[in-house]
C-alpha cells in the first residue's frame, strides 16, 4: 500500500522491450532498496528486481503496459517514486493501492496565483467514484479534487508539489495515470444494485 506522498523523482536510463513486457532501469536517490520490494512509479506498483546505490530495475508485464503509459517511457523520462508504506509511518496522503484505474488526458493547465490548475478528462466510469474535495491520485501523487464537472476533473497543484514531482511539467495533451479513491469504489460497488431499482421492487419479490 502507498499514500501518494512522492518521496523522490527518478530518471529512466534504460528501456528493454521483451515478449513479456518492458524492463526499466531507473536512476534515483535510494541507496537501501531490497530485491522484491514494491515501489510505485507514477503510481503504478512494480517490483524491484535488481538494485544498486542510486539505481534499480523493474519489469512491467504486458497487462500493466496495456493499462498505463509505461510502454511510452523512454530514457530521460522522469517518474514520481514512492516506496511501499511502513506500518509505523505517518499517513500523509490517502489509501493508494498502486493500481492504475485508467490513463487520462490533460486538457488545460492554467496558473492561478501560487497554484497550477490542471483540468483532466476522465473516463466516465471513474468520475462516479470521485467527490468534490475528495482524494484522487494523479501519476502517483495524492491530491484533492478541486472541481468535478461531468467527466472533467480539476486539481490544484501548489508550488511545493510542482517542484518536487513531475506534475509541474504537465502540458495539455499529456497522458497521466489516475487511481481514484478505493473507498469510493467500494461504495459504488455496494450501492450499484440498488440505484436503478424502483420503489416497488422489494414488494414484488415478497
Amino acid at each position: 500500500m502507498f499514500t501518494g506522498i512522492v518521496e523522490a523523482v527518478g530518471d529512466v536510463t534504460a528501456v528493454e522491450r521483451t515478449s513479456a513486457g518492458v524492463e526499466l532501469t531507473v536512476q534515483c536517490s535510494y541507496s537501501d532498496l531490497a530485491a522484491g520490494e514494491s515501489i510505485a512509479l507514477n503510481g503504478a506498483c512494480l517490483t524491484v528486481r535488481e538494485f544498486g546505490d542510486g539505481w534499480f530495475t523493474v519489469a512491467a508485464v504486458v497487462t500493466t503496459t496495456g493499462r498505463t503509459t509505461i510502454s511510452n517511457w523512454r530514457p530521460g523520462t522522469r517518474v514520481n517514486l514512492e516506496r511501499a508504506m511502513r506500518a509505523d509511518s505517518r499517513f500523509g496522503g490517502h489509501i493508494v493501492q498502486g493500481h492504475v484505474d485508467a490513463v487520462a488526458r490533460v486538457e488545460a493547465v492554467n496558473k492561478a496565483e501560487d497554484a497550477l490548475l490542471i483540468d483532466i478528462h476522465l473516463p466516465k466510469r471513474l468520475a462516479n467514484t470521485l467527490i468534490l474535495h475528495g482524494s484522487v491520485t494523479i501519476d502517483g501523487v495524492s491530491l484533492t479534487v478541486n472541481q468535478l464537472e461531468g467527466d472533467k476533473l480539476q486539481i490544484s497543484i501548489i508550488e511545493y508539489t510542482s517542484r518536487h514531482t513531475t506534475l509541474g511539467m504537465l502540458s495539455p495533451g499529456d497522458e497521466v495515470h489516475v487511481e481514484t479513491d478505493v473507498i469510493g469504489k467500494f461504495v459504488q460497488r455496494i450501492v450499484a444494485p440498488y440505484i436503478n431499482r424502483s420503489p416497488g421492487d422489494d414488494q414484488a419479490k415478497g
